[in-house]
């Protein structure tokens, strides 16, 4: 998990450390699939441009930095001294990168079914009986 907390410039100045941005990259990925799942399950006749726009607010930068502002992640991230002097900790992209880090983070330890609990807590939705 503190790979999913290293920010890039974090990880340039203090070699050999590892960022987050494949886990980013993942989790990215698989919160899309979760999201994606639970809306054509719960409105299986909806329209792809209702379903897309759904999908949007749920993954877009503002949501994730939300979410990770409820976990308190801001004040554990490993941040670079320029990163930490221009307010990383409250930056919504670098929260953002940083929740999506963490799904992936927990796809790698948890697998569909750890990302979709705690999404589905995070969104207000359950995901029992999904995928």
């Amino acid at each position: 998990m503190i790979r999913a907390l290293t920010h890039a410039s974090y990880a340039a100045e203090h070699p050999p450390a590892e960022h987050q941005l494949a886990l980013a990259f993942l989790g990215d990925a698989v919160l899309a699939l979760v999201v994606a799942e639970h809306l054509v399950h719960v409105e299986p006749d909806a329209g792809v441009g209702r379903l897309t726009a759904r999908r949007a607010v749920l993954v877009a930068d503002e949501t994730l930095a939300q979410w990770a502002a409820a976990f308190e992640l801001g004040p554990l991230l490993r941040l670079g001294r320029g990163a930490e002097q221009g307010g990383g900790r409250e930056t919504v992209s670098i929260l953002a990168t940083t929740m999506e880090a963490v799904f992936g983070a927990l796809y790698e330890e948890a697998g569909l079914v750890g990302v979709r609990r705690v999404v589905g807590g995070l969104a207000g939705w359950s995901c029992e009986g999904e995928g």
